[in-house]
Protein backbone atom coordinates (compact mmCIF):
# COMPACT_ATOMS: atom_id res chain seq x y z
CA UNK A 1 0.00 0.00 0.00
CA UNK A 2 2.21 2.11 0.44
CA UNK A 3 0.58 3.33 -3.28
CA UNK A 4 -2.77 2.10 -3.07
CA UNK A 5 -2.91 -1.44 -3.34
CA UNK A 6 -3.96 -2.07 -7.06
CA UNK A 7 -1.55 0.47 -8.16
CA UNK A 8 1.60 -0.68 -5.93
CA UNK A 9 0.35 -4.06 -8.02
CA UNK A 10 0.85 -2.38 -11.19
CA UNK A 11 -2.68 -3.20 -12.49
CA UNK A 12 -4.91 -0.39 -11.94
CA UNK A 13 -5.59 3.30 -10.64
CA UNK A 14 -6.46 3.22 -6.94
CA UNK A 15 -9.56 4.36 -7.44
CA UNK A 16 -10.68 1.40 -9.47
CA UNK A 17 -10.74 -0.78 -6.67
CA UNK A 18 -14.43 0.45 -6.89
CA UNK A 19 -15.84 -0.05 -10.01
CA UNK A 20 -15.39 -3.08 -12.14
CA UNK A 21 -18.54 -4.70 -11.62
CA UNK A 22 -20.24 -1.77 -14.03
CA UNK A 23 -17.57 -2.84 -16.58
CA UNK A 24 -18.16 -6.39 -16.21
CA UNK A 25 -21.37 -7.56 -18.45
CA UNK A 26 -19.62 -6.29 -21.85
CA UNK A 27 -16.67 -7.94 -21.36
CA UNK A 28 -17.47 -11.11 -22.76
CA UNK A 29 -20.27 -13.30 -24.77
CA UNK A 30 -21.98 -14.63 -21.75
CA UNK A 31 -24.83 -13.64 -19.86
CA UNK A 32 -24.28 -11.30 -17.80
CA UNK A 33 -26.27 -13.31 -14.50
CA UNK A 34 -22.62 -15.01 -15.17
CA UNK A 35 -20.70 -11.99 -13.72
CA UNK A 36 -22.98 -11.62 -10.91
CA UNK A 37 -21.49 -10.98 -7.47
CA UNK A 38 -22.90 -12.52 -4.39
CA UNK A 39 -22.16 -11.85 -1.03
CA UNK A 40 -23.86 -13.15 2.26
CA UNK A 41 -22.94 -13.66 6.06
CA UNK A 42 -22.26 -16.56 7.78
CA UNK A 43 -23.80 -16.98 11.56
CA UNK A 44 -20.24 -16.15 12.77
CA UNK A 45 -20.24 -12.72 11.19
CA UNK A 46 -17.96 -14.09 8.23
CA UNK A 47 -18.80 -11.89 5.22
CA UNK A 48 -18.28 -14.06 2.08
CA UNK A 49 -18.14 -12.59 -1.66
CA UNK A 50 -18.21 -14.97 -4.65
CA UNK A 51 -17.14 -13.54 -7.99
CA UNK A 52 -17.98 -15.73 -10.54
CA UNK A 53 -15.62 -16.23 -13.71
CA UNK A 54 -16.11 -19.53 -15.41
CA UNK A 55 -13.15 -19.06 -18.14
CA UNK A 56 -11.22 -21.16 -16.92
CA UNK A 57 -11.25 -23.77 -13.97
CA UNK A 58 -8.91 -22.50 -11.47
CA UNK A 59 -10.56 -20.46 -8.44
CA UNK A 60 -8.64 -17.65 -6.70
CA UNK A 61 -9.51 -17.87 -2.70
CA UNK A 62 -8.23 -14.53 -0.15
CA UNK A 63 -9.18 -14.41 3.49
CA UNK A 64 -9.14 -11.09 4.16
CA UNK A 65 -8.40 -9.69 7.98
CA UNK A 66 -9.52 -5.76 8.77
CA UNK A 67 -6.44 -5.33 10.76
CA UNK A 68 -3.01 -3.79 9.35
CA UNK A 69 -0.11 -1.89 10.85
CA UNK A 70 -2.48 0.88 11.60
CA UNK A 71 -4.38 -0.58 14.26
CA UNK A 72 -0.98 -1.53 16.33
CA UNK A 73 -0.78 -0.68 20.04
CA UNK A 74 1.72 2.42 20.46
CA UNK A 75 5.45 0.62 20.78
CA UNK A 76 4.51 -2.47 19.39
CA UNK A 77 5.56 -1.06 15.10
CA UNK A 78 5.30 -4.49 12.74
CA UNK A 79 3.77 -6.97 14.82
CA UNK A 80 0.59 -6.97 11.84
CA UNK A 81 3.23 -7.49 9.33
CA UNK A 82 5.32 -9.92 12.15
CA UNK A 83 1.88 -12.24 12.91
CA UNK A 84 1.54 -12.88 9.03
CA UNK A 85 4.73 -14.52 8.62
CA UNK A 86 3.15 -16.41 12.33
CA UNK A 87 0.17 -17.82 10.45
CA UNK A 88 2.72 -19.80 7.83
CA UNK A 89 3.67 -22.39 11.29
CA UNK A 90 2.23 -24.77 12.57
CA UNK A 91 -1.04 -25.47 14.46
CA UNK A 92 -2.57 -28.01 16.82
CA UNK A 93 -4.09 -29.88 13.66
CA UNK A 94 -1.01 -29.58 10.80
CA UNK A 95 2.39 -28.93 11.15
CA UNK A 96 4.48 -26.24 9.94
CA UNK A 97 4.40 -25.98 6.12
CA UNK A 98 1.87 -28.85 5.08
CA UNK A 99 -0.32 -26.17 4.00
CA UNK A 100 2.12 -24.82 1.52
CA UNK A 101 3.16 -28.42 0.61
CA UNK A 102 -0.64 -29.21 0.16
CA UNK A 103 -0.91 -26.17 -2.36
CA UNK A 104 2.26 -27.10 -4.22
CA UNK A 105 1.30 -30.68 -4.92
CA UNK A 106 -1.35 -29.54 -7.33
CA UNK A 107 0.26 -26.94 -9.06
CA UNK A 108 -1.28 -23.76 -7.02
CA UNK A 109 -0.08 -20.96 -5.99
CA UNK A 110 0.02 -18.95 -2.50
CA UNK A 111 1.41 -15.34 -0.64
CA UNK A 112 -0.08 -13.13 1.74
CA UNK A 113 0.69 -9.14 2.40
CA UNK A 114 0.28 -6.87 5.56
CA UNK A 115 -1.07 -2.93 4.43
CA UNK A 116 -1.18 -0.16 6.81
CA UNK A 117 -5.27 -1.48 7.00
CA UNK A 118 -5.58 -5.03 6.12
CA UNK A 119 -4.04 -8.25 6.07
CA UNK A 120 -4.83 -10.95 3.43
CA UNK A 121 -3.95 -14.63 2.80
CA UNK A 122 -4.94 -16.00 -0.60
CA UNK A 123 -4.17 -19.40 -3.07
CA UNK A 124 -4.62 -20.11 -6.72
CA UNK A 125 -6.12 -23.44 -7.45
CA UNK A 126 -8.35 -25.86 -9.05
CA UNK A 127 -11.87 -25.78 -8.12
CA UNK A 128 -11.45 -28.60 -6.68
CA UNK A 129 -9.18 -28.12 -4.17
CA UNK A 130 -11.24 -24.78 -2.95
CA UNK A 131 -12.57 -26.81 -0.03
CA UNK A 132 -8.91 -27.73 1.17
CA UNK A 133 -7.97 -24.31 1.26
CA UNK A 134 -10.97 -23.41 3.46
CA UNK A 135 -9.76 -26.29 5.65
CA UNK A 136 -6.23 -25.15 6.57
CA UNK A 137 -7.47 -21.18 6.31
CA UNK A 138 -9.97 -21.93 8.86
CA UNK A 139 -7.87 -24.10 11.08
CA UNK A 140 -5.21 -21.15 11.18
CA UNK A 141 -7.56 -19.09 11.92
CA UNK A 142 -8.03 -19.45 15.95
CA UNK A 143 -5.54 -23.03 16.01
CA UNK A 144 -1.73 -21.58 15.72
CA UNK A 145 0.72 -22.84 18.15
CA UNK A 146 2.61 -19.84 19.22
CA UNK A 147 5.84 -20.81 21.29
CA UNK A 148 9.19 -18.80 21.86
CA UNK A 149 10.57 -21.50 19.72
CA UNK A 150 8.36 -20.09 16.96
CA UNK A 151 8.65 -16.73 17.60
CA UNK A 152 12.48 -15.96 18.09
CA UNK A 153 13.25 -17.04 14.84
CA UNK A 154 11.01 -15.41 12.88
CA UNK A 155 11.68 -12.83 14.46
CA UNK A 156 14.86 -12.41 13.03
CA UNK A 157 13.67 -13.59 9.92
CA UNK A 158 11.37 -10.05 9.59
CA UNK A 159 14.46 -8.38 11.04
CA UNK A 160 16.65 -9.27 7.83
CA UNK A 161 14.03 -8.62 5.68
CA UNK A 162 14.00 -4.76 7.09
CA UNK A 163 17.67 -4.94 6.64
CA UNK A 164 17.32 -5.87 2.65
CA UNK A 165 14.53 -4.07 2.10
CA UNK A 166 14.57 -0.78 3.64
CA UNK A 167 17.89 -0.19 5.27
CA UNK A 168 20.27 -1.16 2.11
CA UNK A 169 17.57 1.31 0.04
CA UNK A 170 18.26 4.72 0.26
CA UNK A 171 14.75 5.42 -1.26
CA UNK A 172 12.92 3.43 1.34
CA UNK A 173 14.61 5.14 4.16
CA UNK A 174 13.76 8.50 2.46
CA UNK A 175 10.33 7.22 1.91
CA UNK A 176 9.82 6.08 5.89
CA UNK A 177 10.87 9.46 6.60
CA UNK A 178 8.85 11.30 4.34
CA UNK A 179 5.78 9.43 5.94
CA UNK A 180 6.33 10.32 9.24
CA UNK A 181 6.85 13.91 8.02
CA UNK A 182 3.82 14.09 6.33
CA UNK A 183 1.16 12.25 8.82
CA UNK A 184 1.74 14.26 12.11
CA UNK A 185 -0.54 12.10 14.12
CA UNK A 186 -2.46 9.71 11.93
CA UNK A 187 -0.97 6.33 12.71
CA UNK A 188 0.10 5.90 8.95
CA UNK A 189 3.36 7.94 9.58
CA UNK A 190 4.63 4.75 10.95
CA UNK A 191 6.14 1.85 8.55
CA UNK A 192 3.97 -1.43 7.89
CA UNK A 193 6.76 -3.12 8.61
CA UNK A 194 7.97 -1.37 11.88
CA UNK A 195 10.56 0.41 13.22
CA UNK A 196 13.80 -1.97 13.59
CA UNK A 197 14.09 -1.27 17.69
CA UNK A 198 10.67 -1.92 18.12
CA UNK A 199 10.55 -5.43 16.01
CA UNK A 200 13.28 -6.57 18.24
CA UNK A 201 11.55 -6.64 21.17
CA UNK A 202 8.26 -8.08 19.61
CA UNK A 203 7.45 -11.24 21.59
CA UNK A 204 5.06 -14.26 21.78
CA UNK A 205 2.81 -12.33 24.45
CA UNK A 206 2.59 -9.47 21.86
CA UNK A 207 1.97 -12.36 19.02
CA UNK A 208 -0.77 -13.70 21.17
CA UNK A 209 -2.28 -10.88 22.26
CA UNK A 210 -2.85 -9.49 18.57
CA UNK A 211 -3.81 -13.16 17.23
CA UNK A 212 -6.87 -13.20 19.55
CA UNK A 213 -8.06 -9.88 19.48
CA UNK A 214 -8.04 -9.58 15.51
CA UNK A 215 -8.21 -13.04 13.90
CA UNK A 216 -11.40 -14.22 14.08
CA UNK A 217 -14.29 -15.01 11.92
CA UNK A 218 -16.45 -11.59 12.47
CA UNK A 219 -13.52 -9.81 11.41
CA UNK A 220 -12.46 -11.34 8.16
CA UNK A 221 -13.33 -11.50 5.26
CA UNK A 222 -13.77 -14.34 2.42
CA UNK A 223 -13.53 -13.64 -1.36
CA UNK A 224 -13.87 -16.50 -3.81
CA UNK A 225 -13.08 -15.36 -7.29
CA UNK A 226 -13.02 -18.01 -10.29
CA UNK A 227 -14.75 -21.07 -11.24
CA UNK A 228 -17.54 -20.92 -8.79
CA UNK A 229 -21.17 -21.10 -7.34
CA UNK A 230 -22.17 -19.34 -4.85
CA UNK A 231 -24.47 -22.30 -3.56
CA UNK A 232 -21.42 -24.36 -3.58
CA UNK A 233 -19.05 -21.60 -1.83
CA UNK A 234 -21.51 -21.14 0.52
CA UNK A 235 -21.98 -24.63 1.88
CA UNK A 236 -18.27 -24.58 1.69
CA UNK A 237 -18.21 -21.99 3.89
CA UNK A 238 -20.93 -22.98 6.30
CA UNK A 239 -18.98 -26.23 6.38
CA UNK A 240 -15.48 -24.56 7.72
CA UNK A 241 -15.44 -21.07 8.54
CA UNK A 242 -18.44 -21.58 10.02
CA UNK A 243 -17.26 -23.71 12.33
CA UNK A 244 -15.06 -21.00 13.95
CA UNK A 245 -16.62 -19.30 17.27
CA UNK A 246 -17.26 -15.77 17.12
CA UNK A 247 -14.62 -13.64 18.46
CA UNK A 248 -14.65 -10.38 20.47
CA UNK A 249 -16.79 -7.63 19.19
CA UNK A 250 -14.20 -4.96 17.78
CA UNK A 251 -14.95 -1.60 18.41
CA UNK A 252 -14.88 1.13 15.42
CA UNK A 253 -11.40 1.84 13.48
CA UNK A 254 -11.50 5.17 15.05
CA UNK A 255 -7.59 6.38 14.92
CA UNK A 256 -5.98 9.90 15.91
CA UNK A 257 -6.43 11.98 13.28
CA UNK A 258 -4.45 14.76 11.70
CA UNK A 259 -4.21 18.35 12.98
CA UNK A 260 -4.66 21.18 10.60
CA UNK A 261 -1.44 21.63 8.28
CA UNK A 262 0.22 25.21 8.27
CA UNK A 263 4.26 24.25 7.05
CA UNK A 264 5.85 23.34 3.82
CA UNK A 265 8.35 20.65 5.38
CA UNK A 266 11.19 19.19 3.56
CA UNK A 267 12.75 16.23 4.22
CA UNK A 268 16.46 15.34 2.29
CA UNK A 269 18.66 12.11 2.45
CA UNK A 270 21.95 12.22 0.42
CA UNK A 271 23.69 8.89 0.39
CA UNK A 272 26.44 7.46 -2.25
CA UNK A 273 25.06 4.83 -3.25
CA UNK A 274 22.32 7.48 -4.94
CA UNK A 275 23.31 7.97 -8.93
CA UNK A 276 20.14 10.03 -10.16
CA UNK A 277 18.75 12.65 -7.83
CA UNK A 278 14.68 12.36 -7.31
CA UNK A 279 11.82 14.27 -5.42
CA UNK A 280 8.54 13.36 -4.60
CA UNK A 281 6.37 16.19 -2.66
CA UNK A 282 3.23 15.25 -1.31
CA UNK A 283 -0.25 16.02 0.59
CA UNK A 284 -2.80 14.69 3.10
CA UNK A 285 -5.93 14.41 1.63
CA UNK A 286 -9.36 12.76 1.63
CA UNK A 287 -9.63 8.95 0.86
CA UNK A 288 -12.90 7.29 -0.11
CA UNK A 289 -14.13 6.50 3.39
CA UNK A 290 -13.18 9.96 4.52
CA UNK A 291 -13.93 13.10 2.58
CA UNK A 292 -17.03 14.22 1.03
CA UNK A 293 -19.39 13.49 -1.45
CA UNK A 294 -17.60 13.34 -4.99
CA UNK A 295 -14.26 14.76 -3.86
CA UNK A 296 -12.27 11.48 -3.52
CA UNK A 297 -13.58 10.64 -7.26
CA UNK A 298 -12.34 14.01 -8.44
CA UNK A 299 -9.08 13.39 -6.65
CA UNK A 300 -8.54 10.10 -8.39
CA UNK A 301 -9.47 11.92 -12.04
CA UNK A 302 -7.16 14.30 -11.12
CA UNK A 303 -4.28 12.31 -10.47
CA UNK A 304 -4.68 11.09 -13.66
CA UNK A 305 -4.94 13.71 -15.48
CA UNK A 306 -2.02 15.15 -14.03
CA UNK A 307 0.66 12.30 -13.85
CA UNK A 308 -1.52 8.88 -14.15
CA UNK A 309 0.46 7.49 -17.27
CA UNK A 310 2.00 8.56 -20.41
CA UNK A 311 -1.06 10.33 -21.65
CA UNK A 312 -1.09 12.46 -18.39
CA UNK A 313 0.19 16.32 -18.35
CA UNK A 314 3.43 15.87 -16.30
CA UNK A 315 4.80 12.64 -18.32
CA UNK A 316 3.59 14.72 -21.73
CA UNK A 317 5.44 17.74 -20.57
CA UNK A 318 8.10 17.15 -19.26
CA UNK A 319 9.59 13.39 -20.47
CA UNK A 320 8.12 13.85 -23.70
CA UNK A 321 7.96 17.60 -25.10
CA UNK A 322 10.85 18.96 -22.53
CA UNK A 323 13.26 16.16 -22.26
CA UNK A 324 13.85 17.33 -18.97
CA UNK A 325 12.87 14.23 -16.61
CA UNK A 326 13.06 10.63 -16.69
CA UNK A 327 9.87 10.23 -14.89
CA UNK A 328 7.10 12.15 -13.34
CA UNK A 329 3.66 11.45 -11.82
CA UNK A 330 0.89 11.60 -9.24
CA UNK A 331 -0.70 9.29 -7.77
CA UNK A 332 -3.59 9.52 -4.89
CA UNK A 333 -3.67 6.68 -2.58
CA UNK A 334 -7.70 6.39 -2.01
CA UNK A 335 -8.38 3.11 -0.55
CA UNK A 336 -7.94 3.72 2.89
CA UNK A 337 -9.75 4.10 6.17
CA UNK A 338 -8.44 7.84 6.85
CA UNK A 339 -6.82 10.34 5.13
CA UNK A 340 -4.67 9.39 2.81
CA UNK A 341 -1.93 10.76 0.68
CA UNK A 342 -1.18 12.89 -2.89
CA UNK A 343 1.94 12.71 -4.68
CA UNK A 344 4.11 13.62 -7.56
CA UNK A 345 7.20 13.29 -8.31
CA UNK A 346 9.78 13.03 -10.51
CA UNK A 347 13.39 12.69 -11.53
CA UNK A 348 15.57 14.51 -14.04
CA UNK A 349 17.31 13.44 -17.73
CA UNK A 350 20.04 14.39 -19.33
CA UNK A 351 21.93 18.01 -18.35
CA UNK A 352 18.51 19.36 -16.57
CA UNK A 353 18.54 19.69 -12.69
CA UNK A 354 15.97 18.32 -10.15
CA UNK A 355 15.55 21.91 -9.27
CA UNK A 356 14.33 22.85 -12.74
CA UNK A 357 12.22 19.16 -12.72
CA UNK A 358 10.31 20.41 -9.68
CA UNK A 359 9.84 23.77 -10.80
CA UNK A 360 7.69 22.28 -14.21
CA UNK A 361 5.91 19.92 -11.99
CA UNK A 362 4.76 23.13 -9.90
CA UNK A 363 3.67 24.72 -12.67
CA UNK A 364 1.64 22.41 -14.06
CA UNK A 365 -0.51 21.91 -10.44
CA UNK A 366 -0.47 25.89 -10.52
CA UNK A 367 -2.08 25.89 -13.84
CA UNK A 368 -4.64 23.44 -13.25
CA UNK A 369 -5.61 25.58 -9.79
CA UNK A 370 -5.72 28.94 -11.66
CA UNK A 371 -7.42 27.23 -14.91
CA UNK A 372 -8.81 23.64 -14.24
CA UNK A 373 -8.73 20.85 -16.54
CA UNK A 374 -10.44 20.73 -19.44
CA UNK A 375 -13.78 18.69 -20.61
CA UNK A 376 -11.50 16.52 -23.34
CA UNK A 377 -9.03 15.84 -20.66
CA UNK A 378 -11.44 14.68 -18.69
CA UNK A 379 -13.31 12.89 -20.25
CA UNK A 380 -10.70 11.17 -21.66
CA UNK A 381 -9.27 9.95 -18.11
CA UNK A 382 -12.58 8.11 -17.63
CA UNK A 383 -12.49 6.70 -21.08
CA UNK A 384 -8.85 5.33 -19.15
CA UNK A 385 -10.48 3.95 -16.19
CA UNK A 386 -12.99 2.15 -18.21
CA UNK A 387 -10.66 0.75 -20.46
CA UNK A 388 -8.62 -0.57 -17.33
CA UNK A 389 -11.70 -1.67 -15.91
CA UNK A 390 -12.18 -4.13 -18.75
CA UNK A 391 -8.70 -5.40 -18.50
CA UNK A 392 -8.91 -5.63 -15.24
CA UNK A 393 -12.27 -8.36 -15.19
CA UNK A 394 -9.77 -10.57 -17.37
CA UNK A 395 -7.90 -11.52 -14.17
CA UNK A 396 -9.66 -12.95 -11.38
CA UNK A 397 -7.27 -11.98 -8.94
CA UNK A 398 -7.50 -8.62 -9.56
CA UNK A 399 -11.18 -8.86 -9.18
CA UNK A 400 -10.68 -10.32 -5.67
CA UNK A 401 -8.39 -7.61 -4.57
CA UNK A 402 -10.42 -5.15 -5.75
CA UNK A 403 -13.79 -6.12 -3.86
CA UNK A 404 -11.29 -7.55 -0.95
CA UNK A 405 -9.42 -3.94 -0.31
CA UNK A 406 -12.66 -1.78 -0.76
CA UNK A 407 -14.29 -4.29 2.30
CA UNK A 408 -11.10 -4.26 4.26
CA UNK A 409 -11.36 -0.14 4.62
CA UNK A 410 -14.83 0.07 5.53
CA UNK A 411 -16.55 0.12 1.64
CA UNK A 412 -19.69 -1.74 0.48
CA UNK A 413 -20.23 -4.44 -2.25
CA UNK A 414 -22.84 -1.18 -2.95
CA UNK A 415 -20.29 1.09 -2.93
CA UNK A 416 -18.61 -0.77 -5.89
CA UNK A 417 -21.75 -1.20 -7.92
CA UNK A 418 -22.33 2.53 -7.63
CA UNK A 419 -18.76 3.87 -8.49
CA UNK A 420 -18.58 4.21 -12.23
CA UNK A 421 -22.25 6.41 -11.66
CA UNK A 422 -20.03 8.84 -8.95
CA UNK A 423 -17.13 9.02 -11.22
CA UNK A 424 -19.16 9.79 -14.61
CA UNK A 425 -20.77 12.46 -12.45
CA UNK A 426 -17.10 14.50 -11.53
CA UNK A 427 -16.78 17.91 -13.65
CA UNK A 428 -13.98 20.09 -14.58
CA UNK A 429 -15.05 22.40 -11.70
CA UNK A 430 -14.93 19.75 -9.09
CA UNK A 431 -11.44 18.71 -10.60
CA UNK A 432 -9.93 22.66 -9.89
CA UNK A 433 -11.89 22.71 -7.22
CA UNK A 434 -10.07 20.42 -5.14
CA UNK A 435 -7.00 20.88 -6.73
CA UNK A 436 -7.17 24.13 -5.01
CA UNK A 437 -8.34 22.82 -1.80
CA UNK A 438 -5.65 20.01 -1.02
CA UNK A 439 -2.55 20.91 -3.03
CA UNK A 440 -1.67 24.24 -1.18
CA UNK A 441 2.55 24.26 -2.38
CA UNK A 442 2.67 26.01 1.20
CA UNK A 443 1.46 22.97 3.35
CA UNK A 444 3.04 20.13 1.84
CA UNK A 445 6.35 17.50 2.44
CA UNK A 446 8.76 17.43 -0.41
CA UNK A 447 11.13 14.31 -0.21
CA UNK A 448 14.77 14.75 -2.01
CA UNK A 449 16.83 11.47 -2.59
CA UNK A 450 20.57 13.56 -3.54
CA UNK A 451 23.99 11.84 -4.72
CA UNK A 452 26.58 12.27 -1.92
CA UNK A 453 29.05 14.68 -4.51
CA UNK A 454 26.05 17.28 -4.50
CA UNK A 455 23.35 19.21 -2.00
CA UNK A 456 21.61 20.54 -5.13
CA UNK A 457 18.01 20.09 -5.64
Amino acid sequence: MILGFLRAKGSLPAALALGLAWAAPALAEVPPSDWTVTSFTLDNGMQVVVIPDHRAPIVTHMVWYKVGSADEMPGKSGIAHFFEHLMFKGTANHKAGEFGQKVAEIGGSENAFTTYDYTAYHQTVTPAALETMMSFEADRMRNLVLTDAVIGPERDVILEERRARVETNPGALLNEEVDATLFQNEPYRIPVIGWMHEIEKLNRVDATAFYNQYYAPNNAILIVAGDVEPDTVKALAEKTYGKVARGPDLPPRIRPKEPEHNTKRTVELTDERVSIPSFSKAWVVPSYQTAKAGEAEALDLLSEILGGGNRSRLYQGLVVKDGIASSAGAMFEGTMVDDTSFTVYGAPRGEAGLEQVEAAVDVEIRRIINDGVTADELDKAKDRFVRAMIFARDNQSSMANIYGSTLATGGTVEDIEKWPERVQAVTVDQIKAVAAKYLNPDHSVAGYLLPSKTVEK
